[in-house]
């Protein structure tokens, strides 16, 4: 009997120091914080927070107020204790609200959203990726009408490849650029495809016609057509570690720029193969650079890799994924590792 017990008193202490070591508070945490619109879940965490991805684990809910997983302007956030365990909670008005561990997807724009939305609307609303089956098989535009070397909105359009059996009517015209290589084997990753407009099927047959509904760029011969998918902006992800161990490398980042900061978009070569879904977190480790020894005969030496910054999956395909770089400690560069923070 005195041994289950000492047992079971082994196992609380275990899995309170578990938690202690899982949830760390900065050293200039405050005991309260106002929130101000402009901010966003992850910003607020990171106020309290080493680690601002883990506030699932000191965030608890009230199941009897309506939306209390929801954080407003003038919102409190207050830190308390309870057996030791650092708790969030939230004051709002009289009533004091436990925060829920658990992020549901709400459009309420009025709520402050997890991440940056204007870091990642326009790039939701945009490109996409494709595999090389996608873009060989896709349908492609022909030519134009009355002459036309270019396409925009409002224009008739001459699309072959279309398959006689397919009674989809709206497409979204793309371009695909050079393919995503893995830096590791070389593989097809798939092709960023740049997004050109929306276009409509009028008459289905070989070759069929097609009105380009809305453009956001010049279309050309060539491009290809594939159905429009849903794509929906969450305002809210529940931030974790990846359930599987990921050891990637950061293949692009969007906007081409050699050192890469906070809060810019990068492709990585992991995706839902790999058991990533949207709200992951990763580390990001710069990668060591290679030196020589001068006492070893000019041997080459890589040194260590260093923690440059975290960043949150919010995209996902089968091969790639796109993650918005959430801090950036260090400059960060494309072949850069990411791995399980």
């Amino acid at each position: 009997m005195v041994r289950k017990y000492l047992l079971f008193l082994i196992m609380v202490l275990f899995s309170f120091n578990a938690l202690a070591e899982a949830v760390k508070l900065r050293d200039d945490h405050p005991d309260r914080y106002v929130v101000v619109k402009g901010d966003t879940l992850w910003d607020i965490s990171a106020r309290f927070l080493e680690s601002p991805w883990k506030w699932p684990e000191v965030w608890h809910v009230n199941p009897q107020i309506k939306n209390p997983h929801l954080i407003y302007p003038g919102d409190v956030i207050v830190l308390t204790w309870k057996d030791g365990v650092p708790r969030l909670e939230l004051q709002r008005g009289k009533q004091t609200v436990k925060l829920s561990p658990t992020v549901r997807e709400e459009r309420i724009e009025t709520a402050i959203p997890t991440i940056p939305l204007d870091a990642v609307r326009q790039f939701m609303q945009s490109n996409r990726i494709v595999g090389k089956e996608d873009i060989d098989n896709a349908a492609y535009i022909l030519s134009f009408a009355s002459e036309h070397l270019v396409g925009g909105e409002g224009m008739k359009v001459f699309v072959r490849n279309l398959k006689a059996e397919d009674n989809t009517r709206r497409y979204e015209v793309l371009r695909p650029n050079k393919p995503f290589l893995d830096p590791i084997t070389g593989e097809n990753l798939g092709y960023e495809a740049t997004y050109l407009g929306d276009t409509e099927m009028e008459v289905n047959a070989d070759p069929a016609t097609f009105v380009l509904t809305q453009t956001r760029r010049e279309v050309l011969k060539g491009d290809r057509l594939l159905p429009m998918q849903d794509e929906t902006i969450h305002h809210y992800y529940t931030p974790r570690a990846p359930d599987n161990e990921i050891d990637g490398r950061i293949i692009a980042v969007v906007d081409g720029v050699n050192q890469i900061g906070s809060y810019q978009v990068v492709a990585i070569n992991k995706g839902k193969n790999d058991g990533l879904v949207a709200g992951n977190v990763l580390a990001i480790h710069q990668t060591g650079e290679v030196v020589k020894d001068i006492n070893a005969g000019g041997k080459q030496i890589k040194l260590p890799n260093e923690l440059a910054g975290h960043m949150l999956v919010f995209r996902i395909y089968d091969r790639v994924s796109y993650a918005l770089v959430m801090d950036a400690v260090k400059p960060i560069h494309v072949l850069d590792t990411v791995l399980n923070p």
